[in-house]
């Protein structure tokens, strides 16, 4: 990572953040909001954004939006929308969980394409508000676009708060400086800080993470308000984080940065690596077992090198509840992070097979997992899981718009896309991988995912690894011992063949999956996901038996 983006600015230029126009109406998209009982969708033509939200119909679905105020006061709320029945579909619309505006209509459009607006006043308070409508018959909500929040009027806010008083560091270790300082003042109210890297905190704390071992870092701190007032700069401090640890034993402290050299994974010192982690299952649903204890095995009892975290998009997944499924997957990359391993965010998309399907879902959430973990250098971006039932044309056209979305914020990490076939350069279709082969992805530091299932892909997929991975660098991201239904009979012989070829030619892998599902795929037996028992073999079935000791085994790691 350019280490540039922690260059202290001079104050009159550091993060300047005019102040909010009065008058001037604040947009917040209803599928950045959150949605209890809806979908955030984009099949009708005219919203803005990237998409628009589809209240369920029922009684009591709803979305919340988070809204700044720069001063107490009356405030005016615009909901553009679109309800193309007949039929009225009123909402509740509450603030800071009082009512606010009982049953406001929001009458029949004409066509689901046709939107317009909606207003009403509301009193706000200075600094954050949640403004909450809910649908009030079983019809549910109209479609909702965005609201528009037009400030209380009066006399601008212009009064920056006080300077942050001595920052200091608490802490350091090879990859994370802690940071603290004393608290701002100001005459409205402090919402949050502002670190001359670009990060954000809400108290006066604060962890920067994905640092490189032995390496110094500047820092300031800035107050912010609700009008985005921003204080003077406090003072400046120079942390340096620990050396690496000797011998390496946590791999991203070793390895730093991925570079793609030639057709392989090569670390920050330009030497051939392969790391081997594991998968979560399906986050919406096995998140329960991501349990302290569970970190523990998978870093201290396993020595995994990296975790793969599952986010489905359909499937009860991402698109049920965007907010809710970036900040898990925020939550999972900050562990990651702290223990040492590397992360690699999962995209999960499987049905539709279509990568396209989910283009603006992937921009949006991409877009902010980049802005927010840019300066982590463990981060590995995988845009797409297993396309299928489509071309590689189309595969390729996804992967050729998702990119620049990533680089334009994060111009190092790794990338990772599937490829057409489930992920089997089209070999599960009939297709011969010169398909692929001869109409590469134009990008860098980018790999071609690959996937298989022992029991179900014999000779013929391990031929094909073999070939694709001699002429474009490869990550196997998902495989299992058992069938490709995830269940069935484990074929380790197999198994052990395709770990052999990837040892010899330093293919990185992930196996399916980290939870206690009631496949034979799911490496821990039902039920211990309720308990705090994770680590040796008496919780996992034969396939985590099997797997864990070969993850465990010493890495080779070339630092010279």
């Amino acid at each position: 990572m350019a280490r540039s983006l922690f260059l202290v600015l001079p104050a009159a230029l550091a993060l300047a953040v005019p102040a909010v126009a009065v008058a001037a109406p604040v947009q917040y998209q209803a599928e950045s909001a959150t949605i209890s009982n809806g979908l955030v969708e984009s099949n009708h033509a005219g919203f803005t954004g990237s998409g628009f939200v589809n209240y369920d119909n029922e009684v009591g679905s709803s979305v919340e939006f988070a809204v700044t105020s720069p001063s107490a006061g009356q405030a005016t709320l615009t909901f553009r929308f679109a309800n193309g029945t007949t039929a009225n579909r009123p909402m509740d619309v509450s603030v800071n969980g009082s009512l606010a505006a009982d049953e406001l209509s929001f009458p029949g459009t004409g066509a689901w394409t046709t939107w317009t607006t909606r207003t009403t006043t509301v009193n706000l308070n200075a600094g954050t508000n949640t403004i909450r409508t809910v649908a009030t018959t079983a019809n549910g909500g109209p479609n909702l676009d965005r609201l528009d929040v037009e400030p209380p009027s009066g006399p601008p806010d212009t009064v920056a708060p006080s300077t942050p008083g001595n920052l200091r560091s608490t802490a350091q270790t090879a990859s994370s400086i802690s940071l603290a300082w004393d608290a701002s003042t100001d005459n409205v109210g402090v919402t949050g800080y502002v670190l001359s890297n670009g990060q954000t905190a809400a108290g006066t704390t604060h962890t920067v993470t994905g640092l490189t071992p032995d390496t110094s870092y500047t820092f300031t701190v800035q107050a912010r308000d609700a009008a985005g007032n921003l204080s003077a700069a406090s003072n400046s401090i120079t942390v340096k984080t620990t050396p690496g640890t000797p011998g390496g034993t946590r791999p991203h402290d070793i390895n730093g940065l991925l570079r793609v050299c030639g057709v392989q994974l090569c670390n920050q010192y330009g030497k051939p690596i392969q790391l081997r982690g594991m998968s979560t299952h399906g986050i919406q649903w096995y998140h329960q077992c991501a349990k302290s204890q569970w970190w523990d095995a998978l870093v201290n009892d396993w020595n995994a090198d990296f975790i793969r975290v599952a986010m489905y998009i359909q499937e009860d997944g991402y698109e049920t509840n965007p907010r809710k499924f970036t900040d898990l997957m925020h939550g999972y990359i900050e562990e990651a992070t702290r223990r040492g391993i590397y992360v690699l965010v999962d995209w999960h998309q499987l049905s539709p097979g279509d990568p396209n399907y989910n283009l603006s879902r992937a921009k949006t959430f991409f877009t902010e997992i980049a802005q927010r973990h840019k300066d982590k250098t463990n981060i590995i971006y995988d845009i797409a899981n297993e396309p299928n039932n489509v071309s590689w044309a189309k595969v390729k056209s996804y992967a050729e718009q998702m990119i620049p979305v990533i680089r334009n914020i994060d111009p190092d990490s790794l990338i990772v896309s599937g490829t057409h076939g489930w992920s089997t350069f089209g070999h599960s279709d009939g297709e011969d991988p010169s398909v692929v082969l001869n109409n590469k992805v134009n990008a860098t530091n980018f790999m071609y995912s690959f996937h298989f299932y022992a029991a179900s892909h014999k000779q013929s997929h391990y031929d094909a690894l073999n070939r694709v991975s001699s002429e474009v660098p490869v990550f196997v991201t998902e495989f299992g011992t058992q069938t490709s239904s995830g269940g069935g009979s484990n074929d380790f012989t197999m198994s052990q063949k395709y770990l052999d070829l990837m040892a010899q030619k330093k293919i990185s892998w992930a196996n399916w999956n980290y939870s206690d599902d009631g496949l034979s795929g799911a490496v821990f037996k039902t039920g211990t996901c309720s308990g705090t028992t994770f680590a040796g073999t008496g919780v996992l079935k034969p396939a985590g038996v099997w797997v864990r000791e070969r993850i465990r085994t010493p890495d080779n790691f070339p630092t010279s």
